[in-house]
This record gives structure tokens, C-alpha cells and sequence, in this order.
């Protein structure tokens, strides 16, 4: 008896599994005719079987086994793609989770944590978001596929590659700080794409918050931007993603965040299904060891299938033919491979085709149309990358040649937008181009930990010719800081060609903004902290070209460099401390050439850190006191590049951050200063 129960359950899961990769309706006819067939054996299981088109129901042990087959059309499913949008830290990211959570993704008791999206560990540490990503819930029958973007201005190119794929967008905004820099940036992009904004106000369980006034604020900032009609009459949203809910208004909570998804269904239009030859931007781009670059785009028109032809139109207009081998939806947090044709309005991955970039377009076999090219800010900022050729090379890394270095950084072009490589004068050397230090720093900081050495010059902004002219990039710059404060913050910024335009006060906090040259950043957060005894928060994002402001009235002051290759000595160190403070602690290598503290003075100094105390018999008060060393400041990867000259670089390996001299040798470095 058993054994025909087993045998008959069996057999249907075989027939289910042959149907779902069939997929079509004459299949489902001969799945119930085969189970006609099998009927005999369900009486042996002391089952009742009543097959009807569509349905087969097991009674009374066991629940509905094979589904009415017509719900399974998920290709007819309603489909809302949305881009949750806003500044740093303003909950894009946990309002993901609660998302997540709502619709009962995970079990009830499945550990998951925080920031699920935030896979990346350099994400998890740091606490922000760096790449945008894909994931999908499903709600009231409507699938919505939802894009995770970074906050950070230095991230923008993540944001204006991914807001192509949605139809509307989720602006959230804090219900204290209200509109910020970066909240601007992000809001021009979808206004200037036509999608239509759903505003969030979040953390209003914050005291001293004021949700009305933020929502006027942005009101006003969506005006100024010239938003159409339409976008003008966005609904709003309150509530707190920490807390889990959100409502109509933020005086009276919820319990869940149903309002928040009802009112995306309400309000954001549903993905057209364009009709005519498929046409797909690639946006994004997976990459797998097992099955190698994974092409990620929203069809905008057309269907896509397993094994149909497809023609890959480049950016330069040329055209590959191709084939598709395999198609994926988003599911949740991951990816589900599909055999049934895609229809315009899904975000998909495709494998198969080959050598793509990102802004290619997958078009018809027959009749391939392109679409436009996805515009991208220009890179405001350089670097000089080159290898690491300090004494202690090799050391630490793996990777240290210049074909390492190379085939790492033009790697890295292909999915990252907004950053570019340029070769340079010398084979051992590129020009990193990007959105400011914190973009380069975590492609640094990315190479360090997959076992690369390199060393990386002083950031440089870029300058351009306009009308014989020299231009530079212009920020608007915004700092938080307690009201005693703000007198030494102007000061600071002025001192680098900064211009106040606003000055507001908030409770015991005062908002300035600033004007600022993007090179009069570089260095900034630091001295900012330092005066602002840690309490300033900073913002900025890009305003344009502007005439040069000249040149700068502060310099750092100059550099102790070590004398001799050794060990550093407590003796020695103790012996030089009223010559300035130290970046390294007793014990550590150091080589000749690196920079190991900071002079009290304007020029640099040669110390010898190496040199040991004498052995003598003779014994004298005072002379034999233990030392008193104050502890050695140390460096971020962001700090020490905004620390360095022009005469200097950082040297990264996985395992340590130095600064040195580029050239090591004393001698050399007074020949070329007399040369030059």
C-alpha cells in the first residue's frame, strides 16, 4: 500500500516536472490523460482522484499536489519596476529589508540580520552602499523588482546606469536633515528621465523632527528642478524603516508597511509590454566563475527565449551576432532560470552573448536597432596607479607586475561606469580617472584584498580649457555642525577658496553651505573633525566648471622621512618627539625614503629611527628614565591619500598602508629639486 502511494506521488512529480519544462497548453491535456491512467494505483493508496481540465486533487491525506496550471503563467503577472533613491544614510537599504520581510521572503524564525542587500564585506564594515542591486518581491499578484542604489555622490554613476530600468522611484528623505546634496543629484536624474517619484519621509520617530515642513522642502527642490505636472503631484509616505512601519500620516504608526506597497501599486505605472523586435539595454552586469559575464537590462520591448539569435549592438554602432544560452529572472534575493519566453517590461540576465559592455544593446537577429547610450557625469578627479617599487615589494601580495596591474584596472572599467584608465608615459604606470577619493579608494581597497601591491600618487582634479581659460570643478558643499562651531568651519573653507551662500539654524545645529573647489576637499574632512572636535557632518556634490579661484594660502607641513632601512627604535623615537608627531610604533620596518611623521616645521627632515642606545658601565640619574612615546597616528586608505604631496605616494599591500618619498634616495630627491 505504501509503496503505491509513493510509487503513484512519484509519478505525478515526474509529469509536473515534464509539463513545466514543456509549457504549453497540449501538455497539460496529456499530463491529465497519462493520469486517468494511473488511477488504479490511487485506489491502492486509499486516495480519491477528481481530474478535471487544470486541477488534480489528492483527498484526504494530502493537499492540492498539482496546482490549477493556468496560475503558474507568471509571463502574465503585473509588473511594477521601482529605484529606491536618496542621500546617504537615510534608510534606503533597511526599508529594503522591511520590504523583504513583509511579504514573508524568509522564514519566521530564519536569522537574516540587517542590511541584507549589503552583501559586499567592504558594504557591511564601512555601513553604506556601494553597488546597486536587483531583487524582487511579489504582492497582491504584482511583481515588483526593486534596485538597491548607493547614496554617495562619488557613487553616481551606480545610480544613473540602474534609474533607466525602473518605471517610478522611491525617494526617501530623513524627516530631521530633510533635502540633502546628494538628494538633489538623484532627484534631477529621475525628473530628467520622466519617472514619476513616490516620497518617503522617513525617521520620523526622530525628536525634533518635522515632517511637514520636509515635505514642503522637497516640494520646493522638485520645482526648481522643473519637474512636470504629473511628478509634481508625487503622493508622500511616512513612517520609520527601523521601525517597521509607515502610514499616511506620522502621527498615527502602523504596525506593518502594507500602505508604503499599496500605494507603489497605485501610483506606479505598470511595465508597457512593447510590442515588436526585442530591444535590450544592458545596465548592470553578474559575473560567475562557473558560467563567466552574466548581461543584466530591463526589455524594453520584444520577448526574449532560450536559444533565439540575437544581435549585440555596440556602442560604436558596430554589430556581433550572438545566440542566447540561457535566460534568468530576478526571485527574491536571487536569480531563477526561465525556458518560457521573457515579455518587454522584466529585468532579466542574459548568458551567452559575448564580449559586452555596458550601454550595449541586444536587439533583433534580423532588423537590430540600438538604444540611446546611457549618459554618464564626467570624472572629476585622477590618480596615478603604478606598481609597487619600495624595498619591501612582494612581500605581501600576490599580484605585483604591470600586466597584473593593467588587466585589474581595465577589468574594472567594464562594469564600473563613471571610472576610466588611461595608459600613461611610463609602462609601469596608468591615470585613474573617477567621482572623487572615496570611489577610487574602494577600488583600492577591493585590489588590497585580492592579494594586489601598488603604490597611487597624489588625487588631482581635472582641469579644462574653456575659451583659453582655465576651468575647475566647483562642489556645493554642506556641513552639520553644533552652533559654536561654525565660525571655525567658515574660516576652514575659506582658507580654500570656499564661498558661503547659506546659513541656517536648526535646534542647536546649524547648516552651512558652501561653494568649494573640488581640490580644496582634498584634505578637508580631517582638519574638519579635528576643529569640529569630531561633531561635523559633510556632503558635497558636483556643480559644474568654473574659472580657476588660484591658488591655496595653507600648505602641510613637511614630512619626517627615515634615514636607513631597519626597524624602528623606542629609543630614537623618543629621542626626535619634539621634532613632530610619528605614523609608526616601535618595532615596525620602515625603509629609507618613508614618510614616518609629520614635521613640526614647513620643510621636510631626515630622522634616523634605526639608531640604538650605547651600552655603557656608567650609570647617571635621569639618564636611564623609560620612554614616554605618544601613540602613532594612523592612517585610513581615504586619510593618508588626501594627506600625501605632490613628492609622494601611498604604498598599499594587503597587509599595510605606507606613504614614502616617489623618489627614496636623499641625494637623488636635492638633484632633481635643483634640475627642476
Amino acid at each position: 500500500m505504501h509503496f503505491a502511494a509513493g510509487f503513484f506521488v512519484f509519478l505525478i512529480t515526474r509529469i509536473r516536472a515534464d509539463f513545466t519544462d514543456d509549457g504549453n497548453e497540449q501538455g497539460v491535456w496529456g499530463v491529465e490523460r497519462g493520469v486517468r491512467g494511473y488511477c488504479w494505483l490511487a485506489r491502492f493508496a486509499g486516495l480519491s482522484l477528481n481530474p478535471e481540465p487544470g486541477t488534480l486533487n489528492l483527498e484526504p491525506s494530502t493537499p492540492n499536489f498539482f496546482v490549477p496550471l493556468q496560475a503558474e503563467k507568471k509571463s502574465m503577472t503585473e509588473i511594477r519596476n521601482i529605484a529606491i533613491i536618496a542621500h546617504v544614510d537615510h534608510g534606503k537599504t533597511t526599508l529594503v529589508d522591511r520590504i523583504l520581510h513583509q511579504v514573508k521572503l524568509f522564514r519566521d524564525n530564519q536569522e537574516t540580520g540587517d542590511l541584507i542587500l549589503d552583501s559586499n564585506d567592504l558594504e557591511r564594515e564601512r555601513g553604506i552602499t556601494i553597488l546597486a542591486k536587483n531583487c524582487s518581491v511579489r504582492y497582491k499578484d504584482t511583481k515588483i523588482n526593486i534596485i538597491d542604489t548607493p547614496g554617495h555622490a562619488d557613487f553616481g554613476g551606480e545610480v544613473e546606469r540602474v534609474l533607466n530600468m525602473a518605471d517610478g522611484v522611491l525617494l526617501i528623505v530623513d524627516a530631521f536633515e530633510g533635502p540633502m546634496p546628494q538628494t538633489r543629484f538623484v532627484l534631477e536624474k529621475a525628473i530628467l528621465l520622466e519617472k514619476k517619484p513616490i516620497l518617503v519621509i522617513n525617521k520620523v520617530d526622530k525628536p525634533n523632527c518635522d515632517p511637514e515642513l520636509v515635505q514642503e522642502k522637497v516640494f520646493d527642490l522638485m520645482f526648481s528642478l522643473n519637474a512636470t505636472e504629473d511628478q509634481l503631484n508625487f503622493p508622500t509616505v511616512y513612517g520609520s524603516a527601523k521601525g517597521g512601519w509607515m502610514s499616511d500620516d506620522w502621527k498615527n504608526p502602523t504596525t506593518d508597511i502594507l500602505y508604503l506597497l499599496d500605494v507603489i501599486l497605485e501610483h506606479i505605472p505598470p511595465s508597457l509590454r512593447a510590442e515588436g523586435n526585442p530591444q535590450m539595454q544592458i545596465t548592470s552586469l553578474d559575473y560567475s566563475s562557473y558560467v563567466g559575464r552574466i548581461a543584466v537590462g530591463k526589455l524594453t520591448r520584444g520577448t526574449l527565449e532560450q536559444n533565439q539569435p540575437v544581435s549585440l549592438v555596440k556602442r560604436d554602432g558596430s554589430i556581433q551576432k550572438s545566440r542566447i544560452k540561457e535566460l534568468y529572472v530576478f526571485e527574491g534575493l536571487g536569480k531563477e532560470r526561465i525556458k518560457t519566453p521573457i515579455h518587454a517590461g522584466e529585468i532579466c540576465a542574459v548568458l551567452g552573448v559575448e564580449d559586452f559592455e555596458i550601454g550595449d544593446t541586444i536587439a533583433d537577429f534580423e532588423n537590430p536597432e540600438a538604444i540611446k547610450a546611457i549618459a554618464i557625469d564626467e570624472p572629476t578627479m585622477s590618480m596615478l596607479f603604478t606598481i609597487n617599487t619600495s624595498p619591501f615589494y612582494g612581500k605581501d601580495g600576490k599580484f605585483v607586475t604591470s600586466r597584473h596591474l593593467r588587466d585589474r584596472l581595465f577589468h574594472e572599467t567594464e562594469k564600473n561606469l563613471a571610472l576610466r584608465v588611461e595608459e600613461s608615459g611610463s609602462p609601469d604606470a596608468y591615470i585613474v580617472y573617477g567621482r572623487g577619493i572615496l570611489h577610487l579608494s574602494i577600488l583600492i581597497e577591493t585590489m588590497r584584498r585580492e592579494g594586489y601591491e601598488l603604490q597611487v600618487g597624489q588625487p588631482q582634479v581635472i582641469i579644462k580649457e574653456v575659451e583659453g581659460k582655465k576651468h575647475e570643478p566647483i562642489e556645493y558643499l554642506t556641513v552639520h555642525v553644533p552652533g559654536e562651531f561654525s565660525g571655525k568651519v567658515i574660516e576652514l573653507v575659506s582658507q580654500r577658496k570656499g564661498e558661503l551662500v547659506n546659513m541656517e539654524h536648526k535646534n542647536e545645529r546649524t547648516i552651512l553651505e558652501f561653494e568649494i573647489p573640488s581640490r580644496g576637499l582634498i584634505g578637508l574632512r580631517n582638519n574638519m573633525l579635528t576643529l569640529t572636535e569630531g561633531e561635523a557632518v559633510m556632503a558635497h556634490r558636483l556643480k559644474g566648471y568654473e574659472p580657476f579661484k588660484g591658488e591655496f594660502g595653507v600648505k602641510r607641513n613637511g614630512a619626517l622621512i627615515a634615514m636607513e632601512t631597519g626597524q624602528a627604535i623606542a629609543y630614537s623615537i623618543d629621542k626626535l618627539q619634539d621634532r613632530g608627531k610619528f605614523f609608526v610604533e616601535p618595532g615596525e620596518d620602515i625603509y629609507a625614503g618613508q614618510v614616518v611623521g609629520e614635521n613640526t616645521r614647513q620643510d621636510d627632515l631626515m630622522v634616523n629611527l634605526i639608531k640604538t642606545k650605547k651600552l655603557t658601565n656608567v650609570r647617571a640619574s635621569g639618564s636611564d628614565d623609560k620612554a614616554s612615546i605618544t601613540p602613532a597616528t594612523k592612517f585610513s586608505m581615504e586619510e593618508a591619500l588626501e594627506y600625501i604631496r605632490e613628492d609622494e605616494y601611498v604604498e598599499f599591500t594587503p597587509k599595510h598602508i605606507r606613504m614614502r618619498k616617489v623618489i627614496l634616495d636623499e641625494h637623488e630627491r636635492k638633484r632633481q629639486k635643483k634640475s627642476s
